[in-house]
């Protein structure tokens, strides 16, 4: 009894205009409460399963195996992990089962080649990565050059960056390949000179970049084409010219040159995130008004988020899977962005994720479709779709 007062009191302590917000999506208030008991989740290294005891004792917590999850961890919401050895040696990260969960979905086999189109913060990248282990690649894509330096930070951390390149990019108009392909296109614009060569890989840029880039922050000046800022030395990139890497390729050829799979976490008011949504309270309620309740900005989200997806789709092989992914819980940014998506796409087909009998979650509003939340799943909230590409 006591704890539903508490919910009660919690929930009441909403503002009425997201409460409406809830309400109009079908969305139980009590979801954010649930927040307080879901428990954190960190993702463990292969190869490092022997040292799950010596982890135990140094953080004085039992790691709960994600029965549904290879991999995953669970463990309670208020451990810290930050000041571990097992964090700083780069033996685990944090990622949330649920986020971990459309990753999974993407089926990623030996030599894939990947595109995450909306790469920052980085975990999901790194999961993909680690996943592919010595074969294929991955290439991650941010419009955001300090979130997409710290999936660089991550990569380098954890040792997992030998075969991705990292491009700061607009997801809504990138058009690089995969590196398996090499043939004479034309070449997208970029900053550098066409004859210039990569030569592995360093953190210290030469001079002449260096003044370039500064030139440019200080102008205000946007990069007319996707600018890499990090490539391993088995992504394919070292010993190209600068028009190799950035040459493009018409849309049919990408049936036969694009990914194997396509991930498109998108931009969203990310109200499913729901210890994000907690930090309004101390931020300011008109702040969440702002940002996730403006319906303004929601339309905007949605044409973005459309536009990711399509072009994602766009890049994708024929026979390749795409999965799209919001932390949002909303109708308009899910199920309604899907919609539209496959009656503009009549060579996309939405697919069952098989893995999903297991994992604790439920239906979307559209048949194939998965809802994440703390309620259901006892994880953050993520909407999951996941499609495949037809030949026709």
């Amino acid at each position: 009894m006591e704890e539903e007062v508490e919910e009660a009191s919690n929930s009441s302590a909403l503002p009425e205009a997201f409460l409406d917000f809830l309400k109009h999506n079908g969305l139980d208030p009590s979801i954010y409460t649930a927040s307080h008991s879901t428990p954190r989740y960190i993702r463990l290294k292969p190869g490092c399963e022997a040292q799950i005891e010596a982890i135990e004792a140094e953080i004085k917590c039992k790691l709960e195996r994600v029965e549904w999850l290879p991999g995953f961890y669970s463990l309670p919401p208020d451990v810290q992990i930050a000041n571990s050895n097992a964090y700083r040696d780069g033996k685990i990260y944090g990622i949330d089962a649920a986020s971990g969960a459309a990753v999974s979905a993407l089926d990623i086999s030996a030599g894939d080649h990947v595109l995450d189109l909306c790469a920052a913060p980085g975990a999901k990248l790194c999961l993909i990565s680690d996943i592919l282990g010595d074969s294929g690649s991955v290439t991650g894509v941010d419009v955001s050059r300090h979130r997409l330096a710290a999936c660089r930070t991550m990569l380098q951390k954890y040792a997992l960056g030998n075969r991705c390149r990292l491009f700061v990019a607009d997801g809504t108009t990138f058009s690089i390949i995969p590196m398996r392909v090499h043939a004479n296109s034309k070449s997208c614009e970029s900053g550098l000179e066409e004859n210039v060569t990569f030569k592995e890989w360093t953190s210290r840029r030469p001079w002449k970049e260096r003044k370039e880039a500064a030139r440019i922050r200080k102008g205000g000046a946007v990069l007319s084409g996707p600018e890499l800022i990090y490539y391993g030395c088995q992504s394919g990139v070292v010993g190209l010219k600068n028009s190799e890497l950035y040459q493009t390729f018409c849309d049919t050829e990408f049936l036969s040159c694009g990914y194997d799979k396509v991930l498109v976490d998108a931009e969203c008011t990310h109200d499913g995130s729901i210890k994000h949504v907690q930090k309004f309270e101390h931020w300011g309620w008109d702040t969440l008004q702002r940002r996730v309740l403006d319906a303004e900005r929601g339309d905007s989200l949605t044409a973005l988020q459309l536009k990711l997806l399509t072009n994602g789709f766009r890049l994708l092989k024929a026979g390749g899977l795409l999965v799209y992914s919001t932390c949002s819980l909303t109708v308009a940014q899910n199920e309604d962005v899907v919609k539209q998506f496959l009656e503009e796409n009549p060579s996309a087909e939405l697919q069952a994720i098989d893995a999903a009998e297991n994992w604790p979650c439920k239906n979307g509003r559209l048949p194939k479709t998965l809802r994440f939340d703390p309620l259901t799943s006892n994880t953050s909230g993520l909407f999951v779709a996941k499609f495949t590409k037809l030949a026709i």
